[in-house]
């Protein structure tokens, strides 16, 4: 006995309902014509993830419950296939409540199955993750704490839904669930043969890797067979990175969907003879984390380019723009771009000031010969020196500082969101993540934009992340796009005469690697001393991350790859007294 499942690893897009079912029908067609049994969606698939504060609005709950509804209705089409589709389910506000909290929130965040026009089954998710990016608990309900409401011990009630197809029973877990034991050994304990998880988690660096000694653990406590549907696409500051994956029940990886990729993803589930046992049949070779598509620098363009495809897609905008200045943090930005939407819907405008070096501008118009893409130069030494003279009584006395070089990057500023607004391109900001951290940025100048793909990107990384892609071939796009110069010349943000940004920063290794230990491991000033760091760059360091929290506030969002990006899971009071 074999039960052939389909996993829609697939891109749906936050709030965009009609859009969402459109895509769940198309894939069921063709899941049925495949003849599959099972068809699996990922997490909230139907209204996508993560909706945040539209789980507050009723109709949009209800625009759920039609689409859900619509779906169970066209399922009599597909009479051999069965579907799995997540989907939030309103909350009843009039029922008993765990006596924790009066809080009652909005939704469930459930798996329902459907099949033969009816819907015939659901479960609701146990485990709510509320730690980093995510706020579950404010928005859906637990159906463990559900349970223990309506108990008159307190203890849970048996939350488990176990789901036969084929003539196999395949026990049902929402995400977080996973990460957890107990709704696995409930689904066990309930009759389970195997486990169907669906999905929807966050890419960071090394996350597959991560979910996959998750599973085996879950699979080696239960003795059962996992299956992983996972979704892709970039929402906001999230990206989703597909690898679905199949687990035996001894934890070995057998089976993992390729990263990154909208796909309809097979897998066979079969019966062990003489027992009561379920492994998956398959035909490809197990999983190898060593290759190299597998490998750091892979892993995070594919997720720069996606998020950055889908960020612009998504909101609409049919091409985009950049200020190129001849400084490795543009040249990578204008590639990322090249690479998600091609030459023709990205424009570089260079705009030399008098601080500009000749070899900035000879290695822009390469990188734009080599890239294909429209470039223009426009100079803003005249209109520098307008403000300039416009200020000259008020300024009178005092010599130039940083207000002459903000002065500078927010002409650029204007003139790139004229361009924005005149043309409808969306503006992308150039700054990496070390920047951000310390303030090296200017509001309104080179902060100006709807997003920044390196907000999560480390300099010190993005040297590296620039030599991996010049070193690819034909089939990751244009062949070496970065001149070499770019990234070998030490940054300058060329504001004034004989800049570079080592004349006020530490080292970027010593400063990252600084960053890393407060942001990621919440070390004090003191244990990051103690590690061997001098005491007073670590002083300039923590401070300045401390002090330039309002201009993080105000900064574009960006696509998250690390443990801890600045935004969604770093939340840190702008007025802050603490030195520690």
């Amino acid at each position: 006995m074999t039960l052939s499942l389909c996993i829609a690893q697939l891109n749906p897009v936050v709030g965009d309902i009609r859009g969402n079912l459109a895509k769940a029908i198309e894939a069921a067609h063709t899941a049925h014509a495949q003849g599959h049994q099972l068809l699996v969606f990922s997490e909230l698939f139907l209204c996508g993830y993560a909706a945040e504060d539209l789980f507050y609005r009723p109709l949009f709950l209800e625009d759920c419950a039609a689409a859900l509804q619509e779906l169970v209705e066209a399922s009599c089409a597909w009479p051999q296939l069965q579907i799995l589709m997540g989907h939030p389910e309103r909350v009843d506000a009039s029922v008993h409540w765990s006596r924790d909290s009066d809080y009652v929130p909005p939704a469930w965040n459930a798996v329902s199955l459907i099949g033969n026009g009816r819907l015939q089954a659901s479960y609701r998710k146990q485990a709510l993750p509320n730690y980093g990016v995510f706020d579950e608990k404010r928005y859906f309900a637990s159906s463990t704490a559900m349970a223990a409401g309506q108990t008159a011990d307190g203890v849970a009630a048996d939350v488990a839904q176990v789901i036969e197809v084929g003539g196999m029973r395949l026990g049902l877990l929402i995400c977080e669930d996973a990460w957890v034991a107990q709704p696995a050994l409930q689904a066990k304990a309930a009759g389970a043969q195997a486990l169907v998880v669906v999905n929807a988690s966050p890419f960071v660096l090394g996350k597959p890797q991560q979910r996959a000694q998750v599973l085996a653990a879950r699979a080696q406590e239960t003795g059962l067979p996992i299956v992983y549907a996972h979704m892709v696409g970039g929402q906001d500051e999230l990206v989703f990175d597909g690898h679905s994956m199949a687990v035996q029940a001894t934890g070995e990886l057998v089976a993992l969907a390729p990263g990154f990729e909208s796909l309809l993803w097979p897998v066979q589930l079969q019966a062990v003879a003489g027992t009561d046992a379920l492994q998956w049949q398959c035909q490809v070779p197990a999983p190898d984390w060593t290759a190299p598509e597998h490998q750091a620098w892979p892993q995070i363009w594919r997720a720069l380019v996606l998020a950055t495809r889908d960020y612009v897609q998504k909101n609409g905008f049919k091409h985009v723009l950049l200020g190129l200045s001849g400084g490795l943090d543009s040249a990578l930005v204008l590639a990322i771009a090249v690479d998600a939407l091609g030459a023709d819907k990205v424009r570089a405008v260079m705009m030399p000031s008098p601080y500009t070096a000749s070899i900035s501008l000879d290695d822009s118009r390469e990188m734009v010969r080599r890239l294909g893409v429209q470039y223009d130069e426009i100079s803003i030494r005249e209109a520098f020196e307008t403000f300039k003279n416009s200020l000259s009584t008020q300024f009178e006395g005092r010599a130039e500082d940083t207000t002459e070089e903000n002065l500078q990057a927010r002409i650029r500023g204007v003139m790139l969101m004229a361009l924005s607004n005149k043309f409808g391109g969306l503006l992308l900001t150039t700054g990496n993540k070390s920047e951000v951290a310390m303030g090296y940025s200017t509001l309104y100048g080179d902060m100006c934009g709807g997003f920044g793909p390196l907000k999560d990107v480390f300099k010190s990384d993005a040297f590296e992340l620039a030599h991996w892609r010049n070193a690819q071939d034909s089939s990751w796009g244009v062949v070496n796009p970065i001149p070499l110069r770019i990234i070998t010349r030490p940054p300058s943000a060329e504001l004034r005469e004989d800049q570079t940004d080592q004349d006020s920063l530490p080292p970027y290794e010593m400063l990252d690697a600084i960053l890393r230990l407060r942001m990621e491991l919440n070390q004090s000033a003191a244990q990051i001393v103690d590690a061997g760091f001098p005491a007073d760059r670590v002083d300039q360091v923590v401070r300045l991350l401390r002090i330039n929290e309002y201009k993080r506030r105000q900064a574009a969002p960006g696509p998250k790859i690390t443990a801890r990006v600045f935004g969604k899971d770093w939340r840190y009071p702008i007025t802050n007294g603490y030195r520690g």
